[in-house]
């Protein structure tokens, strides 16, 4: 019961959210590109990250300096088909929708990508 609570708990926060949705529809992303799109600082979206790999929702890998984040290979039940609603009924969500397009901005005006 404790780790269902808590992976539904970790899509109550709209930052948490946004962040996996953002990770279903691109795959790999550097916390340099949640924080663009986000508009936060390294520390808040870092804290949400860690939250959201203590409660299983992603995998990270090291490049250098650089995390970066993924959704979880090794997902619950649960997680999978809470995915395949996000996917459903919140993809398309204007906010969702947004994001996407400030992360595709930010991602053509970045001429060295520091976090490549």
């Amino acid at each position: 019961m404790k780790h269902l609570a808590q992976t539904i708990k970790a899509l109550s926060d709209p930052i948490r959210l946004r962040i996996i949705l953002l990770l279903q529809s691109e795959g790999e992303l550097c916390v340099c590109d949640l924080m663009a799109v986000l508009n936060l600082p390294q520390s808040t979206v870092s804290r949400h990250l860690a939250y959201l790999k203590r409660s299983c929702w992603v995998d990270t890998r090291r490049q250098g300096v650089w995390m970066y984040y993924t959704l979880s290979r090794e997902s619950c039940t649960i997680c999978t088909e809470l995915l395949q609603t996000l996917k459903q009924h919140a993809s398309n969500l204007p906010e969702a929708m947004s994001d996407r397009n400030t992360l595709v901005a930010f991602q053509q005006t970045k001429d060295n990508p520091p976090c490549r």
